[in-house]
C-alpha cells in the first residue's frame, strides 16, 4: 500500500504538532511560577506616594493604589517607601532610608 501526503496535509500536522508543544511549555511554565501568599507577603516591598503622607495618604503597591499611613513623618508624592505592615486594606510604610538604598 503506498500512501502519499499532500502538502497541506504535512504542513497541518506540522501546525497541530507545534501548538501541542506551546500548550505543555505555557503549563510547565505556569507550574514553576512563585507562588504569592496574599498581602501579608507585601511587608518589606517597596511602594511609591502617590499623594503626599502626612500621615495619611495613597501608595502606589504591587500595581495598585492602596490607602497608606507614614509610619515616620511627612513623605512627599514620588518618594519610595517600605511596607513595614499590612492593616486590612491599608498599609503601614515608613521612608526608604539612604541605607538601604547603597545595598
Amino acid at each position: 500500500m503506498n500512501v502519499e501526503m499532500s502538502g497541506p496535509v504535512i504542513i497541518g500536522i506540522i501546525f497541530g504538532v507545534a501548538v501541542i508543544i506551546a500548550v505543555i511549555y505555557a503549563i510547565i511554565q505556569g507550574q514553576r511560577r512563585k507562588l504569592t501568599a496574599g498581602v501579608e507577603d507585601m511587608v518589606g516591598k517597596i511602594a511609591v506616594a502617590q499623594t503626599s503622607l502626612n500621615p495619611k495618604g495613597t501608595v502606589r503597591a504591587e500595581g495598585e493604589i492602596w490607602a497608606a499611613v507614614s509610619e515616620g513623618g511627612k513623605i512627599e508624592p514620588g518618594e519610595e517607601v517600605i511596607i513595614t505592615k499590612v492593616e486590612g486594606l491599608r498599609l503601614l510604610v515608613a521612608k526608604k532610608s539612604k541605607q538601604k538604598e547603597g545595598e
